[in-house]
Order: C-alpha cells, then sequence, then structure tokens
C-alpha cells in the first residue's frame, strides 16, 4: 500500500517524512524503521492491517492514570520500530525486520476488525501501543477514525518521534498520549536511542498545545539517566512547558535485549527521582515496575489525601468526584 507523507526526489530517491528522522530512501531500500519500502519511487507501507500484537489491556498499563482509570483498552502493534533502543522491552517485534533481513510477521486485519474488537471487549479506547505506532501509521490513522465514529476514545505510547506533519494528520482523532521522555542527555538518545532529545522535546510541546492529553514516562536506568541534576532539568521541563498538571511516571528498569550489564534500578533511586519531581512543582509523580509500592496511587497534590488506590496495573479504589477532591475539593487533572 502506498505510503502518506513522502517526497520524490532525483533517480527514484524519496523522502519519507513520516517522521523527524526523514530518511532518504534508495530505490529498493527501507527506511530506518524497517516497515517503509521505496519501490520504483513509490513508497510503500509493509505493516497496514499486519498485526503482530493485539491484547485487552488495563488502562494503567500503557501507562495513563489520569485518562479513564480502571478502563480497558483494546491494544495493536504491528513489528517495525524508528528506534534502535539497546533496552527495548519489546525488541521480538520492534527490531524483527531489521534484525531478521527484513521479517515482518502478523495476521491481516482491517480497521473494522479492530473496532469491533475493541467494542466486543467492552473497551473504552484503542491504544497503539508495544511497538512505535507511528510507524503504522496509515492504518492506526484509519482505524481511530473509525474508533471516534463508534464513540472510542485513542491512545498513543510513543517515543515522540513523528514529524510535525504527521502529528498534524492524526491530532483530530488523537485523544491522549503517553510519551517516553527516555532522558534529558542528548547523549543518551544519540547512543542508546540513535535519535535526538530535542525533537522529542518540540513533540511533547506540539502534542499539549494541540489539546492532547499527555502523560510522560522515564525509565531510570543506573548510571546512564539517573543523575540528580538532569532529572532536575527534566522534571522542569516538564513543569515549564508542559505544565505542573502533567503525570510522570518514572519507571524501574531491568536488564534486557542489549542492556544487560546495568543492575535493576534500585528502589530508592525511584523514591529520589519522585521526590525531585515533587520539588520542581509537578503535581502527580508516579513510579512503576515496582509492585505493592504507594508510588503508584494518585493523591491530591493539595491536602495529600489518597484519591485512586493501585495495585499493580489495576485500581482498587477511586473516590475521585466529577474530577473533585472529595477532601478538599480541588479539581484533579485529568480525564474522568
Amino acid at each position: 500500500m502506498e505510503a502518506l507523507l513522502y517526497e520524490h526526489l532525483k533517480d527514484k530517491k524519496v523522502r519519507c517524512n513520516l517522521c523527524k528522522h526523514r530518511c532518504i530512501i534508495e530505490n529498493g531500500k527501507r527506511g530506518i524503521c524497517g516497515v517503509r519500502e521505496n519501490l520504483e519511487g513509490i513508497l510503500n507501507t509493509l505493516v497496514y492491517g499486519k498485526l503482530i500484537a493485539r491484547h485487552i489491556d488495563p488502562i494503567e498499563k500503557k501507562p495513563l492514570f489520569h485518562f479513564l482509570p480502571g478502563s480497558l483498552s483494546y491494544s495493536i502493534a504491528t513489528a517495525g520500530c524508528n528506534f534502535k533502543c539497546l533496552f527495548c522491552q519489546n525488541a521480538d517485534i520492534s527490531q524483527m525486520p531489521s534484525e531478521n533481513k527484513g521479517l515482518i510477521m502478523g495476521g491481516s486485519f482491517t480497521p473494522e476488525n479492530v473496532v469491533v474488537s475493541a467494542v466486543s471487549g467492552n473497551c473504552s479506547s484503542i491504544s497503539y501501543t508495544y511497538t512505535e505506532p507511528t510507524v503504522f501509521f496509515e492504518f492506526a490513522r484509519d482505524t481511530a477514525r473509525l474508533a471516534h465514529e463508534k464513540g472510542l476514545k485513542n491512545v498513543f505510547v510513543t517515543n515522540g518521534y513523528m514529524s510535525g506533519e504527521a502529528l498534524g494528520m492524526i491530532q483530530p482523532f488523537l485523544d491522549a498520549a503517553n510519551v517516553d521522555l527516555k532522558a534529558y542527555s542528548k547523549d543518551f538518545y544519540r547512543k542508546m536511542c540513535g535519535a535526538k532529545l530535542e525533537n522529542v522535546k518540540e513533540t511533547l510541546v506540539d502534542m499539549k498545545s494541540s489539546g492532547i492529553f499527555v502523560e510522560v514516562t522515564t525509565l531510570l536506568i543506573p548510571g546512564l539517566n539517573d543523575d540528580k541534576k538532569e532529572l532536575e532539568e527534566l522534571a522542569m521541563f516538564i513543569a515549564d512547558s508542559l505544565g505542573p498538571e502533567t503525570p510522570w511516571h518514572i519507571s524501574r528498569f531491568h536488564p534486557t535485549y542489549k542492556l544487560n550489564d546495568r543492575p535493576s534500578t534500585p528502589l530508592g533511586t525511584l523514591v529520589s527521582a519522585r521526590e525531585i519531581g515533587m520539588k520542581c512543582g509537578l503535581k502527580y509523580v508516579y513510579t512503576g515496575n515496582v509492585p505493592g509500592e504507594a508510588g503508584e496511587s494518585t493523591f491530591c497534590y493539595n491536602c495529600g489525601k489518597m484519591l485512586i488506590e493501585r495495585i499493580g496495573f489495576y485500581v482498587k479504589k477511586n473516590t475521585i468526584d466529577k474530577g473533585m477532591c472529595p477532601n478538599c475539593g480541588v479539581h484533579i487533572d485529568g480525564v474522568w
């Protein structure tokens, strides 16, 4: 299927404008994502409808804690990714084409199939997740449009590297996003992900200003992105550029994929990072991948009362009343 967002160049080359890599792709070659191929000067998406993962998840697993808490989200993915993160948790599918001589696996589905499954599964939303949703943009957009017609919300779990043009095309149908802000270091992004920090920051600001509900996640990796000064800068960026009401999820790293030389993140590092976020003015800061810790629950930023009690990805109790704290009456930010 012919892809969206590309331009023709000389000698049957094309420039893909889907993400901020803006790959120039020669005839017969693919872009960094491994799923968009130039065939005789026509850029094709190789993953339209080729879903490699389909699951019904709690929305908290995305993680989104302030967007329809306690609801279910129909979650889909194709193979491919435009990042090369050494610590990827889903490398078997995200890096499948690049590490298996172009292999792309997945069943054939239509947007209608996905929406019908979401409705029959009592889901309130569809999440485009597990791998980077930008790389299956055409299918995501068609599905998201149909989902809105059926009263479902749409969620991107993303690395934030989509182009401004792509964001403009999906924005009318995109209700919420959890964006990975993987570090606040240019070197980290270049060495660990093959990308540029500034491009992600730009997308975050553009998403927020366009009315998409945004939450941010940072996976803390010992010795690589857990420096206190860097975390302060990251938290201040969220507070100043996105707003103090933006939830920040600080997640625990476990050795995986090509990053097995680091230990799991100490609990004390997560607690310290959460304190840094709160001191920088963020109202809602969470610690993840640490089952049983209170850092997964939502507290009123004004009176301190627990409002949503979570155990893992599940909501045990939610006392928010029409977006208000029942104890002191202040507005609690989110989509309830």
